[in-house]
């Protein structure tokens, strides 16, 4: 049928892969079922659950604590060569530039929703403090130090 060197067909590839996707599905909802049935209603009186409400379960369990691969660390991990980048990125900024990226990185955990004027108030305050300290820099020292 195959003569020895040649590939095989990529349906068939394909249809391996399908197959084997459904058997580790189908033992993934059992086996969820399963431990689920034997333990819960047992242990504090939960409901018996069905194969579907075990995938359910299995797939609630992923969105909620996270998907394979990754390992440890996730963000930590490239934290560094994330840092060295920006700073390479802003050292090559112009002023102009920098300033646009600040204000976009303070704006941009602020959404516009009814708990923006607390973040209204805050800048106002800061504009207040830097406003005081330039009014306290152009004034005379005429006090003494004792």
């Amino acid at each position: 049928m195959f003569k020895r060197g040649d590939k095989k067909p990529k349906a068939l590839h394909i249809l391996k892969f399908i197959v084997m996707g459904a058997v580790f599905v189908t033992a993934l909802g059992f086996g969820i079922r399963e431990l689920w049935n034997c333990l819960i209603p047992e242990l504090f009186h939960g409901p018996v659950i069905t194969f579907w409400q075990g995938l359910g379960l299995c797939l609630l369990g992923k969105m909620l604590f996270g998907w394979h691969g990754g390992g440890p660390g996730g963000f930590r991990r490239n934290r560094r060569a994330w840092d060295e980048k920006l700073k390479e990125r802003y050292a090559n900024m112009t002023p102009e530039d920098r300033e646009r990226m600040k204000e976009g990185l303070k704006n941009w955990c602020r959404p516009n929703n009814r708990f923006s004027r607390w973040y209204d108030d805050i800048d106002a305050n800061a504009d207040q403090a830097k406003q005081a300290t330039k009014q306290d820099e152009s004034k005379p020292d005429i006090g003494t130090n004792i």
